[in-house]
C-alpha cells in the first residue's frame, strides 16, 4: 500500500503480557481490514506476524513483526511485540518505532508485569497509550472490576471510549461512547459490525460512562471545560477533537474492547485507532541528537532521517532492515548516509511488510514503517539520512545479558561456522552476546534468559545447520594468599655433558586484592645474571597460572628476587625458568593459599509480596544482603551472591515471583 501522506498513517506496537492475544488481535485486525482471507490463529501456526519456526512450534513471540491494515483510506501499521520479559528488547524497540502504544490487558486476568513494563517505557519516551481489554468473552470478563484495577495502577486518567453489549459468553458487540453508536458481530470472525441503534439493556449504562468520558474530556483543556459548564454537554464534533488533543498529549487514556478469537470489537477497534491516535505530523518533534552528540528534535518536514529499529536475518533472502521513516521522504534507489558507521548506504528497493513478506514501493513518506533488504553495513539503532545532515535518532539502551552458557560445536565440522552464524543472529538480536571468556577460555552465548540462548541455539541449527553443546560456564575461582612467605628454588641436573644449573630465592607477599602480580628484582650484585632474571619471572608466572591449591590462577601477591646462584657453563634461560617455578612453589606451601570465589553484585527488584521467598532464597545461596530501598511502590533488594549459586537464578527468580 502506498501512503501519499502522512496524515493517513497510524503507527502502533501491540504489547502486553504474553497469552493476552496480542498476535490473535493482529490476525483479526487484519482479516476484517481485508489483508487475509480468513482469521489466521496461532495454533495452526499461520499468523501473518509469527513467521519463525521458533515462533510457530512454540506459540508464543520471541520477536517484533510489522504488518499493516487498510481502513477508511488509512495505512494503520501495527507492530506486534512479544509478551515475554527477556523478550522485552523487542517490545521497547518497536514503541520507540511506533507513534503509540496499543496496550492489550486480558479481561481475565488483569494488569500484568509487562503491561506495567511497557506502560512505563511509553511513559518514559512520551508516547500516547490506549488501553484493549481482550477476551471480553471469557467468564469474570466485567468491564467495571478492569477499570478500577487499570485506574488502580495507571491513575483516573484511563477512560472507557466503548463499554460491552452483553458480557462473558454473551458478549456481542460494543457500544462506541463519543458517535453513541452499537457495533453488532456475528461470531464467525470476520469482525465486519453491523451499526445500529443502542440496545435498550446498556442505554442507561451508556449514558454513565458517557458522562464520565465527557467530563474528563472536559477538564483536559479550558476551552472545552468553558463549553461544558455553559452548555451542560459538549457537541460531537468538539467531544471528539478534545478526546483526541487528549489523548496525543497523554491527558487520557481510552479504553477499548473485543474478542478477536471471534473477531468481535475489531471494526470498532480499527475505527477508534484512526479517530484517536495521533498521525506521524500530529506526534510532532522526533528526538535525535547531532553528530556532537547534543539533544536535538526532528521535525517531520525536515530533510530525509529513518531509523532501523529491526534487522532480521534469513540464510536465503539475507539481511531485511525494519524501519521508521522519521522525516522527509525515503526513494528506493537512493543513497543515504549511515550516520554511526560514517558510510554512505545504497537503499535498493523498498518494501512496506506484512510478517516476512514484502511488497515494493517507490518510497516511503514521513511516518511510514517499511523495509530494505542487503544494506551492506546497517544494524538495528542506526539513523539513515541525508548526508548533508547527519543525525542519530533516538534508540533504546541495549540490556546487558543476565544468564551465560557455555557452548562448543558437536562436530569439528562447525567450529568454523559456529562464529560466522552466531554474527548473524547477534544482528538480528542485539541483546544476544557471544565470546570468548579470557579466564576460562569457553565461547560464551549471553541472553536475558535461559530460553532465550535456548532459541538462539534452535535458530543455530534450523538455519545455519551448527549443532552446538550448550552447559553451565565454568566458574573462574582463583587462589591468593595471606600472608608473606620465602621460598628457595634450586634446579641441578647432570647427565653428563653440559648440565642445568640455576638457584633462586624469592619472597612472595599479599597485594591488594584488585592487583594480579606484581614481580620486583631485588638482587644486588650478579649472584644472578641480568640475562636470567626475566627467565625467573617467566618460569613463576606460569606456576602461578597453573594454580597451586585446586588448579586456579593464583593472583593479588608480589614476587621479590632477592639472591641465587649460577654456573658459568651449566646455567640457562630454562634453568632459571624451572628454578623459578620450583620456588613459587616452596613459598607456596608457606604463604596460606586460599582459595577465591567470585561473587556478583545483584540487584532485585520486586513487590513486597515476594520479598520473604526472595530472602530465604538468597540465604540459601550463601548470599549476603547488603540493603533494601523502596522504589515506584515496589522493594530493591541489593546483595552480593556467589557467581556458583546464581547461574540458574533467571529462571529461579521468574518462577519465585510469577515474573514480578
Amino acid at each position: 500500500m502506498q501512503v501519499e501522506s502522512p496524515e493517513k498513517i497510524r503507527n502502533l506496537a501491540i504489547t502486553g503480557h504474553s497469552d493476552t492475544g496480542k498476535t490473535t488481535l493482529a490476525s483479526a485486525l487484519l482479516y476484517t481490514s481485508g489483508v487475509v482471507n480468513r482469521l489466521n490463529r496461532v495454533e495452526d501456526g499461520n499468523t501473518i506476524t509469527d513467521f519463525d519456526p521458533e515462533e510457530i512450534e512454540r506459540e508464543i513471540s520471541i520477536g517484533l513483526a510489522p504488518c499493516f491494515a487498510p481502513w477508511r483510506q488509512h495505512k494503520v501499521n501495527l507492530i506486534d511485540c512479544p509478551g515475554y520479559t527477556i523478550f522485552f528488547a523487542e517490545t521497547r524497540a518497536a514503541m520507540r518505532a511506533a507513534d503509540a502504544a496499543l496496550l492489550c490487558v486480558s479481561a481475565a486476568s488483569g494488569v500484568e508485569v509487562i503491561t506495567e513494563k511497557a506502560w512505563d517505557f511509553a511513559r518514559k519516551i512520551d508516547i500516547p497509550v490506549m488501553i484493549h481489554l481482550t477476551k471480553m468473552d471469557r467468564e469474570r470478563a466485567e468491564l467495571q472490576t478492569n477499570v478500577d484495577q487499570l485506574r488502580k495502577i495507571f491513575g483516573r486518567e484511563v477512560v472507557p471510549v466503548q463499554i460491552p453489549i452483553g458480557e462473558s459468553q454473551d458478549f456481542a458487540g460494543v457500544v462506541d461512547l463519543v458517535q453513541e453508536k452499537a457495533y453488532l458481530y456475528k461470531k464467525d470472525g470476520n469482525g465486519r459490525a453491523t451499526t445500529g441503534e443502542i440496545p435498550e439493556q446498556v442505554k442507561e449504562s451508556v449514558e454513565d460512562w458517557r458522562s464520565q468520558l465527557m467530563e474528563a474530556v472536559a477538564e483536559s483543556d479550558d476551552n472545552l471545560l468553558e463549553k461544558y459548564f455553559e452548555e451542560g454537554t459538549l457537541q460531537t464534533e468538539d467531544f471528539l477533537a478534545g478526546l483526541r488533543n487528549a489523548v496525543r498529549n497523554r491527558q487520557l487514556f481510552p479504553v477499548t474492547m473485543g474478542s478477536a478469537a471471534h473477531g468481535i470489537g475489531s471494526s470498532a477497534l480499527l475505527d477508534a485507532l484512526v479517530d484517536l491516535l495521533p498521525s506521524p505530523i500530529e506526534r510532532g518533534l522526533y528526538p535525535a541528537k547531532d553528530i556532537g552528540g547534543a539533544a536535538i528534535e526532528i521535525s517531520p518536514d525536515s530533510q530525509t532521517a529513518a531509523l532501523i529499529f529491526k534487522t532480521n536475518s534469513d540464510p536465503f533472502s539475507g539481511k531485511v532492515s525494519l524501519l521508521r521513516v522519521a522525516s522527509g521522504t525515503l526513494s528506493s534507489d537512493s543513497t543515504v548516509w549511515n550516520t554511526r558507521q560514517e558510510a554512505a548506504e545504497r537503499v535498493g528497493h523498498l518494501m512496506t511488510l506484512q510478517g516476512k513478506h514484502g511488497t515494493q514501493v517507490a518510497e516511503l513518506v514521513t511516518g511510514d514503517i517499511g523495509g530494505v533488504a542487503k544494506l551492506k553495513n546497517a544494524r538495528s539503532g542506526d539513523t539513515l539520512c541525508d548526508k548533508s545532515r547527519p543525525v542519530n535518532l533516538a534508540w533504546i539502551a541495549e540490556r546487558e545479558p543476565s544468564i551465560s552458557f557455555a557452548i562448543e560445536p558437536k562436530s569439528k565440522g562447525d567450529e568454523e561456522k559456529i562464529g560466522e552464524s552466531l554474527a548473524r543472529l547477534i544482528e538480528e538480536d542485539p541483546t544476544l552476546r557471544a565470546g570468548r571468556d579470557p579466564q576460562t577460555g569457553e565461547l560464551l552465548l549471553s541472553g536475558t534468559g535461559q530460553l532465550h540462548v535456548e532459541i538462539a541455539v534452535a535458530k543455530l541449527k534450523k538455519r545455519f545447520q551448527v549443532e552446538v553443546i550448550l552447559h553451565p560456564p565454568k566458574v573462574p575461582y582463583r587462589e591468593t594468599i595471606r600472608k608473606p612467605a620465602a621460598g628457595h628454588g634450586r634446579h641441578k641436573k647432570q647427565t653428563g655433558g653440559r648440565g642445568q644449573f640455576a638457584d633462586c630465592k624469592i619472597k612472595i607477599e599479599p597485594l591488594g586484592k584488585d592487583e594480579e602480580f606484581d614481580f620486583v628484582d631485588e638482587i644486588f650484585g650478579g649472584s644472578i645474571p641480568q640475562q636470567y632474571r626475566p627467565a625467573v619471572e617467566k618460569g613463576i608466572q606460569e606456576a602461578r597460572r597453573r594454580g597451586f591449591l585446586a588448579g586456579y590462577p593464583v593472583v593479588g601477591f608480589r614476587v621479590r628476587l632477592l639472591d641465587g646462584q649460577h654456573h658459568d657453563v651449566d646455567s640457562s634461560e630454562m634453568a632459571f625458568k624451572i628454578a623459578g617455578s620450583l620456588a613459587f612453589k616452596d613459598a607456596m606451601a608457606k604463604a596460606g593459599a586460599i582459595l577465591l570465589e567470585p561473587v556478583m553484585k545483584v540487584e532485585i527488584t520486586t513487590t513486597e509480596d515476594f520479598m520473604g521467598d526472595i530472602m530465604s532464597d538468597l540465604s540459601q545461596r550463601r548470599g549476603r544482603p547488603q540493603g533494601m530501598d523502596s522504589k515506584n511502590g515496589s522493594q530493591v533488594v541489593r546483595a552480593v551472591v556467589p557467581m556458583a549459586e546464581m547461574l540458574n537464578y533467571a529462571p529461579a527468580l521468574r518462577s519465585m515471583t510469577q515474573g514480578r
